[in-house]
């Protein structure tokens, strides 16, 4: 009740009566500050913040304020910089002081801070004040698998090659800048002519012999990095930086080469677990589902339950079965919510005789896959229930759809793997807020 009070003294201000959603995110954020007391660990590390005079960085509240409205907003960190002056909703939601702003470079450094483990636990915390206010019950779950897909292209073994010589050349050549004397060879020329023939060449004969030139180039190109990481000068900062930044490359080049050797020149096939598919993205997982396109990315498992709110979203390396996915899906949440649900259904993916009696021995009295093989049967109070279930189980689709479109998570930008889990749990912060937000606008 006590939330339904500030949101009706909220709404008496005509800011926040025109964004109800940000007035419900004061209002929370206001009375519930253990919120912030979870992510200022990763915000602010061991150092103590001062409470006096104007702060040269935002305070945690801002922080964590600012990544919020940036999110539900759909904006980018120029883009936040701007509303900070252009939007009195921001200024005021965010409480900055009018007179100077923070920079979208100060938001940046310390909102990439804050890690994919915390933002699950604020997360969790969200979803008990939305079972404390009747909003949900955690009766009923369901759950599937998505893909979100890393930021790079189509990786085959030409194309990586062709990045190894191109990135090795970078390098190289911002280290010249930096060490004058600096004697190396520009190979990218030859690499980028033989690429294109590559690519355009279909007799297999003639696509080995391109191979084996371009390799050619790219073991040069590798002594000659492994060369100037040898060699010992007297590097200033931004030079050492560049050398640390190429030695961590030689080993993906070598990588590289090898799987372009075994596959493209020896014919041979390569595991997919000691494929690289991509150099700037090295977490990348191939994720094959069914008779559908080959995708690159990470599986995402999400559970949601009768509001809608995604109640566990668990981040997956590799690509293992849905199957697999079912019995720590319950662990999980019964643990987190400390509440046993009565019906859980999912798709024939998730189904196997295991499974049912898993969930069964764990007190869920209706335990329903939308399509069952051989033996198996579901287990359910009646058969209308296992058909209501059925049909409710569909509306997971329109959730991760939400949640993909609604805030662009179909291909994640945010360069490697923590940051990539911490853009996926931004969205399903920001999505469950707006669920949220929907929820209890009705009963105020």
């Amino acid at each position: 009740m006590q939330l339904f009070e500030s949101l009706t003294l909220k709404f008496e201000q005509p800011n926040w009566a025109i964004n109800p959603v940000f007035g419900l995110l004061d209002a929370i954020l206001d009375s519930h500050p253990e919120i912030l007391m979870i992510v200022s660990g990763d915000i602010i590390g061991n150092s103590n913040q001062s409470e006096f005079g104007r702060k040269d960085i935002p305070s945690v509240e801002q922080i964590f304020r600012a990544a919020l409205y940036k999110e539900l907003r759909g904006l980018d960190y120029r883009e936040l910089d701007f509303h900070q002056e252009d939007s009195r909703v921001c200024a005021q939601f965010i409480k900055i002081d009018e007179l100077r702003p923070y920079s979208f470079q100060m938001y940046q450094k310390y909102i990439s801070r804050i890690k994919a483990e915390n933002l699950e636990r604020v997360m969790i915390l969200l979803n008990k004040i939305a079972i404390n206010v009747g909003v949900e019950d955690i009766e009923k779950l369901r759950q599937d698998s998505t893909l979100v897909e890393t930021n790079i292209h189509y990786p085959t073994n030409n194309s990586l090659v062709w990045d190894c010589i191109k990135e090795s050349h970078r390098l190289l050549t911002h280290l010249a800048e930096e060490i004058r004397d600096l004697d190396y060879r520009d190979y990218t020329k030859a690499a980028k002519k033989t690429f294109f023939k590559i690519n355009n060449t279909k007799s297999g004969d003639r696509k080995t012999d391109l191979f084996i030139k371009q390799l050619i180039v790219f073991t040069k190109c590798i002594n000659q990095v492994c060369n100037v990481v040898k060699k010992k000068r007297n590097y200033n900062l931004k030079a050492f930086a560049i050398i640390e930044e190429l030695t961590k490359l030689i080993p993906v080049m070598d990588k590289v080469y090898n799987m372009t050797e075994t596959r493209e020149v020896y014919g041979e096939s390569v595991p997919n677990d000691e494929k690289l598919f991509s150099i700037y993205e090295q977490h990348t997982d191939i994720i094959v589902k069914g008779g559908r396109e080959v995708e690159f990315g990470h599986k995402i498992n999400l559970t949601t339950g009768k509001s809608n709110l995604i109640l566990s979203c668990e981040i997956l390396l590799g690509n293992p079965a849905d199957s697999e996915l079912y019995q720590p899906t319950i662990d999980k949440v019964v643990s987190d919510y400390q509440i046993i649900p009565r019906d859980i259904v999912t798709d024939g993916g998730y189904a196997s005789k295991a499974n049912s009696e898993y969930a069964q021995v764990n007190g869920i009295v209706n335990v329903v896959f939308n399509k069952i093989v051989g033996s198996l049967q579901n287990v359910a109070t009646s058969l209308n229930m296992a058909t209501r279930l059925k049909k409710w189980r569909s509306g997971i689709e329109a959730n991760i759809s939400n949640l993909k479109r609604g805030f662009n998570i179909g291909r994640c930008n945010w360069k490697g793997f923590d940051h990539f889990c911490s853009k996926v749990m931004w969205s399903v912060l920001g999505y469950n807020i707006r669920v949220l937000a929907a929820a209890l606008l009705q009963r105020v």
